[in-house]
């Protein structure tokens, strides 16, 4: 008895599915999920990801019971899993989402590409983002974003489910539990949890309510979880889709009176954000190779020579000195999640002063990051370090970003219990207290305050000297040029509701927390 086979990835959800959709309209439905062990062995990978996919799988095992189906477990590789499948129940259609992944999933889905031809099946993928595949002139690319978020959602209807015959592919925890990677690490106890229900409730409670501190309150670390939409994670992993998510908010905004002008500004610039998020993913669709090597390779060799191991294992630890910074580490460490200001001066801090190449960096926020999405990461951890080539140099000073956004000292305390006993004054440098003010306060105090790595004015100084130095260079202003042209956005304004503030498209702005 034929089927359509949907192959689920990071689109863990039943609503505006289109393979899901598209597969139904031809007959009865078979869904998989596939635990590739190759995967889970990549370094951008944790326990979180891994955890907070079974419990996404949960709600749409849930969902699909439901309609009479159910997701099938499947672990191996995945052109074997595909050949496996065939050969026991031969199917002649593949549905799935397109994937902006690492390079991992970027050569996986080459093998399942070629697989699919040798056995002359034909594998249907659909856009997940406003993302273009095989995009030849970003000039055309804002008009394409905007298409695809004022399409029409996709949602199946009548479906009907192939029934499996073979027994062992149904989730449970049992399953899951003998699939989970040993080596595997990193689940942070306060971190969110997954899944479609908890995705939609975080979803209306930012519209209703928790929107209107969101201009103004993004960047402080105190304010910023509960003002930022939250959403972030559940985009990483599809329980929500982000023609949904565009589609709601601007409905939502079109039903505000006249004078909830705070509101609308809010959302308004939540809107931008979603623009950007495809923007920068788009970046790695039309050149995976940015995850592993400068943008600009006129940057090549820059840091890579003069790696200093100590000071990112200090990083690692929150041992810099820098109280920002360690209780920044200590918060993703704890939960997952940082707001976007915050990981701009952790790249920074790790870029520049201690002069640390962002690969490797990169590796390791990946993996502290729950929402971790390929596509964003590696573009703005060369933006933050300055290998784009086109953008502005980005130095954040975790001083003056402590005084500016945690001018008590509220974050700092909460993160790092130590220095709860340290004045306001010196909260944000408190190796500088004198002896007396150490006495004054405790010994256990002075004995957990940890010198900073180096001097952060002259290690910056050195450092933004060095890389303007380069940019200065005759061969690399000439090869910018080739770099704006594949990667930078491109004037305009994005269509909106006319109640909204329109956003340049020209702008490479930071700011797009969720």
């Amino acid at each position: 008895m034929s089927y359509e086979l949907v192959w689920f990835k990071r689109d863990l959800r039943m609503q505006d599915h289109a393979p899901l959709t598209q597969a139904a309209l031809l007959g009865r439905v078979r869904c998989i999920y596939v635990i590739e062990p190759e995967l889970w062995r990549q370094p951008d990978m944790a326990l979180q990801h891994f955890e907070f996919i079974y419990e996404s799988l949960q709600d749409l095992d849930a969902a699909l019971r439901l309609k009479g189906g159910s997701i099938e477990i499947h672990h191996g590789e995945l052109a074997e899993v595909l050949q496996q499948i065939w050969v026991t129940d031969p199917f002649e259609r593949l549905y799935s989402h397109e994937e902006t992944g690492n390079g991992f999933t970027y050569l996986r889905d080459q093998k399942v590409s070629a697989w699919c031809q040798t056995k002359q099946i034909k594998w249907h993928e659909y856009p997940q983002f406003g993302v273009v595949r095989g995009l030849k002139n970003r000039d055309l690319w804002q008009a394409s974003w905007e298409k695809q978020m004022s399409a029409p959602l996709q949602h199946p209807s009548n479906l009907t489910f192939w029934k499996n015959p073979h027994n062992g592919y149904y989730l449970s925890p049992e399953l899951w539990k003998r699939y989970t990677p040993k080596h595997l690490q990193h689940d942070p106890p306060q971190r969110m949890r997954g899944g479609r229900a908890l995705a939609t409730s975080t979803f209306n409670s930012f519209l209703g309510a928790r929107s209107l501190g969101y201009r103004g309150g993004i960047s402080s670390p105190i304010s910023a979880p509960n003002v930022c939409s939250r959403l972030s994670v559940y985009l990483t992993y599809g329980c929500i889709s982000m023609r949904e998510v565009v589609q709601q908010t601007r409905q939502y905004v079109e039903h505000l009176p006249p004078q909830a002008s705070r509101h609308r500004a809010g959302l308004g610039a939540f809107l931008s954000r979603l623009y950007w998020h495809c923007h920068f993913i788009q970046k790695l669709e039309s050149e995976p190779a940015i995850e592993w090597r400068n943008m600009h390779r006129g940057y090549d060799g820059l840091r890579e020579p003069e790696w200093n191991a100590d000071y990112f294992e200090a990083l690692k630890a929150a041992r810099t000195g820098w109280p920002m910074v360690d209780a920044c580490v200590i918060m993703l460490r704890e939960t997952g999640w940082l707001n976007f200001r915050m990981r701009a001066m952790l790249v920074s801090v790790a870029s520049y002063p201690l002069w640390l190449h962002w690969r490797a960096v990169g590796e390791w926020l990946a993996t502290q990051f729950l929402d971790y999405e390929p596509g964003i990461h590696w573009s703005q951890m060369q933006m933050q370090a300055g290998t784009t080539g086109m953008n502005t140099t980005r130095v954040y000073n975790p001083i003056k970003q402590a005084q500016d956004h945690d001018p008590h000292g509220y974050f700092v305390r909460q993160w790092l219990p130590h220095l709860r006993q340290v004045p306001d004054t010196w909260i944000f440098e408190p190796w500088r207290m004198t002896p007396e003010l150490f006495t004054q306060t405790s010994e256990k105090v002075a004995l957990q305050v940890v010198q900073p790595l180096l001097d952060l004015s002259q290690a910056t100084s050195l450092s933004k000297q060095r890389l303007h130095a380069r940019r200065k260079q005759p061969q690399v202003q000439a090869a910018k040029k080739m770099v704006v042209e594949k990667h930078a956005s491109r004037r305009g304004r994005l269509a909106r509701s006319s109640s909204l503030t329109q956003q340049s498209a020209s702008k490479e702005q930071l700011g797009f927390d969720f």
